[in-house]
């Protein structure tokens, strides 16, 4: 059977961040990630998560101007210090909420003459990264996004993704899956989950094109489901789409008995 987290930062934005808790558990989940949770404090996701009787599974490592246009934090050799700043912040997080896995959004290069060298400060990043989770029992992931949405991103498909894995080479970090992403840049994402269904530490869906829920765009959801399933892959699959209608209107892919 799949297991299906609710992306906070995306579903139910109909309420504020500290009602989701509340309205997705109402809707039949019983795990959750967010994106960036530290317009709340840790203590308030915890009170939430135990009242509703909810898993953090998965959160970002905060990214700076990244959403608004810039190049992140993660990948920029001049963020260096600020990177260990918000990775303290993370592990303060990290130590009252206990996710199973902490995201590192690689960011992206705006001059083409420097993607060696922000290439290399990502890497000492999510290395640092890696060696700050794993004693606490988490593993660090990284993603790949689409140079569609986000031009310059520094990671933006599998085989690069399947590379920094192979080089930094450590149990504690696995890769991202995101199927929105991989299918904007025109991967596979069955054939690419069955065969790296082993380093993947989490995956996230959205239809293609639009983002929206499965069944507005052109992904055939029932075949990456069961492929999914068929691979043996058995950590969390997070649904992080902008819903087309309300959240509880597109939830029908996961009352249709998927979860």
């Amino acid at each position: 059977m799949l297991n299906f987290t609710a992306n906070l930062s995306l579903l139910f934005t109909e309420n504020a961040l500290i009602d989701r808790f509340k309205a997705v558990r109402q809707a039949g989940f019983n795990a959750v990630e967010i994106q960036f949770p530290y317009e709340l404090s840790a203590a308030a996701i915890k009170d939430q998560l135990d009242e509703h009787d909810l898993k953090l599974v998965l959160f970002n490592v905060a990214a700076d101007d990244l959403l608004q246009g810039g190049e992140g934090l993660a990948c920029v050799p001049e963020k260096r210090g600020q990177f260990k700043d918000a990775l303290a912040q993370t592990i303060d997080y990290a130590k009252l909420l206990k996710p199973e896995a902490i995201n590192v959004l690689p960011g992206r290069c705006l001059d083409n003459s420097r993607f060696e060298q922000y290439l290399e400060t990502f890497k000492e990043n999510l290395g640092f990264a890696v060696e700050a989770f794993a004693p606490l029992g988490i593993k660090t992931v990284f993603e790949a996004i689409n140079i569609h949405d986000m031009p310059g991103f520094i990671i933006h498909n599998g085989a690069q993704m399947l590379s920094v894995l192979n080089q930094l080479n450590h149990p504690g970090l696995l890769m991202q899956y995101d199927i929105y992403h991989m299918q904007m840049m025109g991967e596979d994402p069955e054939t690419f989950i069955t065969e790296h269904a082993d380093q993947i530490g989490h995956i996230q869906f959205a239809d293609c094109p639009g983002r929206g829920q499965p069944g507005t765009g052109r992904i055939d959801f029932a075949g990456v489901f069961s492929a999914i399933e068929k691979s043996g892959y058995s950590r969390w699959i997070g649904a992080e789409y902008k819903p087309v209608g309300t959240t509880i209107e597109s939830l029908d892919w996961f009352t249709a008995g998927t979860k």
